[in-house]
């Protein structure tokens, strides 16, 4: 099988998609399976391989980690036809997604894609919702040629089956359990992040708009005084708000910027709960990996993070910018160490459920199928 991936994000960029995406990849390579990737130039320091084809980019503005590209298509289409793929799986719908779908129409392969974003949700924390309609009359056309609309969750699911799409399958995200674990020494980190003696209460994402830093702010500066003196907050992540945020911040706020790896996993394992007030996720990476840290998620109740943690269970979910309502779950799990306990175990044992090798075997079944479809209306 041989499979060209066409993305406006990659790794090194620090999203979603293009951290599943690199997972895809590295599953491919294990596999035996052939690929190549078109992509945009990156922020990062770009991993150099001979599957990967990079194009000069600029930030879009509404979500920067997602680049548009000025590809050559002809350049592309030479490589693609050099390749000979048995299919393309489209992942964003910018320039780079755009020459992906053109490119299967006019080479006849058979073309899948991938929905990770909620552009729509995105408009009204930009003052733009009178776009909303434009932008799904765009997906509608975009997406129309896909044989399959892989979705990470099933909020994402219902909430394209409202809007008339079709051919959606669930694909869904698995986390790194051997990387991502409870059992780290964590008196290091809380000596680095001055919280020792006191509770380590987490965010990890974008500090932009639509992840709504500003209720979780709101919720820090909330907290009753004689509980406050007990709470230290780590914001990890970087965005267009930071600034604003460090400015505003109450003194037991840290900000550290962007965390991988090790560094990350250790800062999960640190904490005492995990607290993410956005409401605009399709799935929620960071929420998962929380989880398989062995810590409580306090999150809201929308998009697909309401998918993953059933409240009481594993976490607490919250009407999303509700700060008296996240405040009020805080304070409850703080006061109450066995409960927060037991949902942390219960978060484990829910991540350990789920496997990235057994999402990536569905996914290339799902590959197969498609691909034997195409060759059957071919040769009928």
């Amino acid at each position: 099988m041989k499979i060209a991936i066409f993305t406006d994000t990659f790794d090194p960029d620090i999203n979603g998609v293009a951290q599943t995406l690199k997972r895809l990849t590295n599953y491919f390579a294990e596999q035996k399976i052939t690929f190549k990737v078109f992509a945009p130039t990156s922020n990062g320091e770009e991993y150099i391989s001979a599957h990967i084809h990079r194009f000069t980019s600029l930030p879009f503005f509404l979500y920067p980690e997602c680049r548009l590209a000025v590809p050559n298509l002809l350049e592309i289409k030479s490589i693609v036809e050099d390749f000979s793929p048995d299919l393309i799986h489209v992942a964003t719908p910018f320039s780079i997604g755009l020459c992906g779908v053109y490119l299967a129409k006019k080479c006849n392969i058979p073309l899948v894609g991938s929905y990770h974003t909620n552009f729509d949700r995105y408009l009204q924390y930009y003052g733009m919702p009178y776009l909303s309609k434009i932008v799904w009359k765009y997906m509608h056309w975009f997406h129309r040629p896909f044989e399959k609309i892989f979705v990470p969750s099933i909020d994402t699911y219902q909430q394209l089956k409202q809007h008339g799409f079709t051919n959606l399958e669930i694909f869904p995200r698995g986390v790194d359990c051997k990387l991502f674990h409870p059992d780290y020494d964590t008196v290091a980190v809380k000596s680095l992040y001055r919280s020792q003696g006191k509770h380590l209460l987490t965010y990890v994402g974008r500090l932009a708009p639509e992840k709504d830093p500003e209720t979780l702010l709101a919720v820090a500066k909330s907290m009753p005084a004689e509980l406050n003196e007990k709470i230290q907050w780590l914001i990890i992540g970087d965005g267009p708000l930071r600034e604003k945020l460090e400015a505003q911040a109450p003194t037991n706020v840290i900000f550290t910027g962007y965390l991988n790896g090790k560094s990350l996993a250790q800062a999960y394992s640190a904490s005492d709960l995990f607290v993410f007030p956005s409401s605009t996720e399709t799935f929620g990476n960071v929420v998962l990996e929380a989880l398989a840290s062995g810590i409580p998620v306090i999150g809201a109740n929308s998009g697909g993070v309401k998918n993953i943690i059933k409240s009481g269970e594993n976490g607490i979910l919250c009407t999303p910018g509700n700060v008296e309502e996240f405040t009020k779950a805080i304070i409850h799990l703080i006061n109450n160490s066995s409960i927060r306990k037991q949902m942390g175990m219960a978060g484990r044992n829910y991540a350990l459920t789920q496997s990235w090798n057994r999402i990536f075997e569905n996914l290339i079944w799902q590959y197969t199928e498609v691909i034997e479809e195409q060759n059957e209306r071919k040769y009928a």
